[in-house]
């Protein structure tokens, strides 16, 4: 068991080709477009979810930060649906490898960053050095605030990748106790299977909760720059 235990980590091959890129693709056929007048249930719930989180997010923005409303929502769409994908048997789940998760946080973070000094140009310079601030603090304060702007799209980048790498890593240690104590034990192996059903239900929260948070910290992080 310890010998497989990031097997599904792995990213899957076939003849010698990662599939990666059609297992990100995936998602995208499980929000269809519809083209009739009244949309079906799954359709409704879509748009009703949509646009409760858009209503959410985007209500603190001004103009400029409401242009970014279609990529925030494709943004939490696409972690989520991700995050779900993997937790179906023998699947895989793309966001529990931290390049993927820099890949797009450091783009959505460096664009966010330049807008804002762009368009607040003495306001984004001013978060580096708080009014107030003692002389002789200065040269370290600056230093501090430059650190914990660029540890911005790490700590996004960390804190996704961790919480569902341990989400996946828990699921696979029950898993496997409850297989294994089948034989030995049946009544400490359905108390172990119904710890692992519990566990399922709450990864199926914590798939969701955490595209919401990092898409949330992705529009803090423009809200501060427009």
């Amino acid at each position: 068991m310890n010998e497989n235990l990031f097997t599904s980590f792995i990213t899957p091959m076939m003849l010698g080709l990662p599939l990666v890129t059609l297992i990100i693709l995936f998602p995208s056929l499980l929000f269809p477009s519809s083209n009739r007048l009244i949309n079906n249930r799954l359709v409704s719930l879509q748009q009703w979810a949509l646009q409760l989180m858009s209503k959410q997010m985007m209500s603190i923005h001004n103009t400029k930060g409401q242009t970014w409303t279609l990529m925030l929502m494709s943004l939490i769409l696409f972690i989520g649906s991700t995050n779900l994908l993997g937790l179906l048997p023998h699947s895989f789940t793309p966001t529990t490898q931290l390049s993927m998760n820099l890949g797009m946080a450091i783009p959505l973070w460096a664009g966010a960053v330049i807008t804002g000094f762009r368009n607040k140009t003495k306001a984004s310079l001013a978060h580096f050095l708080p009014q107030g601030t003692p002389t002789p603090l200065i040269p370290m304060l600056v230093i501090i605030e430059t650190i914990s702007l660029f540890i911005q799209p790490m700590a996004l980048a960390v804190r996704l990748t961790a919480n569902i790498t341990a989400g996946h890593l828990l699921i696979h240690l029950i898993g496997g106790a409850t297989l294994a104590l089948t034989s030995i034990s049946p009544t400490t192996a359905l108390i172990t299977f119904i710890i692992l059903i519990l566990l399922t239900i709450l990864e199926f929260a914590v798939a969701m909760i955490q595209a919401y948070v990092f898409t949330l910290l992705v529009s803090l992080y423009l809200h501060d720059n427009t």
